[in-house]
């Protein structure tokens, strides 16, 4: 993927569980078999991995995003999520908020998104979804 990547929350979760562990897991495998391919995350991802961590614990979490590009919003991110959020609603197949931003976020830099959620990310139109 020469376009680069969208790393998931639950993707980095499972790589540093995976890290600290000492031994090769999935999310480790993946990024092998993708070496070429930049990494990103979005700004809601870096937020929900702050949410993670205590206040006192900028340093680690700026220590663990610095090796990512972090994708912010902007206007093409505002109207994937509204299109996105509209379509997923009227279907019935709406998925939590934050899922939402990171998919619209995904679809407006026109990255594939890697994630352990697959199914959930699946439901939004459009997005290309890399399970591990």
């Amino acid at each position: 993927m020469a376009d680069g990547l969208i790393l998931e929350t639950t993707f980095l979760v499972d790589l540093e569980r995976e890290l600290l562990a000492g031994g090769d897991g999935p999310a480790q495998q993946f990024l092998a078999n993708h070496a070429e391919a930049s990494l990103f995350i979005t700004f809601t991802v870096a937020g929900e991995l702050a949410a993670g961590l205590g206040p006192d614990r900028r340093d680690r979490w700026e220590q663990f995003v610095a090796p990512f590009t972090v994708l912010p919003a902007n206007a093409d991110v505002c109207w994937q999520y509204a299109q996105a959020f509209r379509f997923l609603k009227s279907n019935g197949l709406l998925i939590g908020a934050n899922d939402l931003w990171i998919a619209a976020t995904a679809l407006a830099h026109a990255k594939a998104l890697v994630t352990r959620n697959s199914r959930e990310f699946q439901r939004v139109p459009g997005l290309r979804v890399l399970g591990y």
